[in-house]
């Protein structure tokens, strides 16, 4: 299924591919916030023997992290040119991943119920339609499974600070690479989850502070949060 990709969306990352992993160049951010996004997924999950689908995977930042702390993870992006990187540098730092070039929906398609936890970070903003990868992560996960998420919320502080502020101001992120209209508010992305069965447990913000240049996690959603939904044992049919 290829529908629900943005090809603007996959040339844009495909020519950013050869800096995933420099922790000073494009993908920074990522970098920073990713023992954030660990933590946050450590405290409610048991990562060991735990088999994880990671949506959106890009260069392997957080499948990598996960594998590391003896999750079994599969990483699935629709850009060629990141998962080639995130395969070789796998190789290279000796971790096991299994990296997928398919979408949420063909993965659910073929390996329904199968996975302990979905995690699908900064991705949401990228597609097309956010619900149908929702459906498709709560397909893959088996009864009783986890699933995180992290986005980017729509108000006029986030237009100012995760685009204005994080592109053209601090140049943390390179120009272009989010489109406003893409933000999902928290209430959209609710209910989104519970279309898809998915009970909502947790909403946590990530917020950057430039003098010090940290991310940190706290109750302010306005421009970055976190989301951890469950799929109940039972669900009604």
């Amino acid at each position: 299924m290829t529908s629900n990709v943005d090809p603007t969306e996959i040339s844009k990352f495909d020519r950013l591919a050869r800096s995933w992993w420099d922790p000073a160049g494009d993908f920074k951010p990522l970098h920073d916030l990713n023992p954030l996004r660990v933590s946050y997924i450590e405290t409610r999950l048991q990562l060991a023997g735990t088999r994880i689908a990671d949506i959106g995977c890009g260069g392997g930042i957080l499948a990598e992290s996960l594998a590391r702390a003896g999750a079994m993870v599969t990483g699935t992006d629709m850009a060629e040119k990141p998962l080639q990187v995130a395969r070789l540098h796998a190789t290279e730092s000796g971790v096991d991943v299994d990296y997928r070039q398919t979408t949420v929906e063909a993965l659910a398609d073929s390996e329904s119920a199968s996975f302990d936890a979905v995690t699908c970070f900064e991705m949401l903003e990228h597609v097309p339609d956010p619900g149908s990868v929702i459906a498709g992560c709560a397909k893959l996960l088996k009864p009783g499974g986890d699933l995180f998420l992290s986005t980017i919320n729509r108000n006029p502080k986030s237009y100012l600070l995760a685009i204005l502020g994080a592109e053209y101001v601090l140049g943390l992120l390179p120009r272009g690479t989010h489109d406003y209209a893409k933000f999902i508010r928290p209430s959209e992305l609710a209910e989104a989850l519970r279309t898809s069965q998915l009970i909502l447990t947790d909403v946590t913000g990530m917020t950057y502070n430039p003098l010090t240049r940290n991310f940190s996690l706290g109750r302010d959603v306005d421009v970055n949060y976190l989301v951890h939904a469950h799929k109940p044992v039972e669900q009604n049919l």
